[in-house]
């Protein structure tokens, strides 16, 4: 049992918590009206367990009598599992270049789609080396044939821009 004034995350403990009277729920569950705050440490210490102010902003503040070591695990457990089920969305890239051929293309498309399908977005870029970068307006049509030919299955998320000598796009999953 801990009864000094160390606090290991957001939550009061035992004597940490301030408030004149306080809210308290049973190590059961069970609502034991509004004690002042005297009484309620009283009634944790007796059942050798801890006092915590779970909801600190209500009218009076809301105290539970339980085994904080044991919360603290409880609440871990539940956030590591939140953190299990959530699907990270990796950025791919595919690159182009102006004079690509169709077959090239197509294979490019068919990457982008492997890509989309399994849920990741794809940023399409189109590289410009030397002198291609007189032609960079008649090369947009590049880009947007790419956006065309996925239609069916993904949604053009950020439109073609020119940045330095790249031109680049990202493309997302449709809903």
């Amino acid at each position: 049992m801990m009864w000094g004034c160390t606090t290991i995350s957001d939550l009061m403990i035992n004597g940490q918590i301030r408030d004149r009277e306080v809210r308290v729920i049973g190590e059961n569950g069970d609502q034991l009206g509004i004690l002042p705050i005297k009484e309620a440490m009283r009634l944790a210490q007796e059942a050798e367990l801890d006092l915590v102010k779970i909801a600190p902003k209500a009218q009076p503040p809301v105290c539970k009598i339980i085994d904080y070591g044991k919360y603290r695990y409880e609440l871990a457990r539940k956030e590591k599992e939140a953190r299990k089920k959530q699907k990270i969305v990796e950025v791919k890239e595919v690159r182009l270049s102006p004079n690509i051929d169709t077959n090239d293309l197509n294979t490019k498309i068919n990457n982008a789609k492997k890509f989309i399908t399994k849920g990741n977005k794809v940023k399409v870029t189109l590289r410009f080396r030397g002198r291609e970068m007189a032609h960079v307006q008649q090369s947009r049509h590049i880009l947007d044939d790419f956006a065309g030919f996925l239609s069916d299955i993904a949604v053009v998320e950020k439109a073609p821009k020119l940045e330095g000598r790249s031109m680049s796009m990202v493309l997302t999953e449709k809903r």
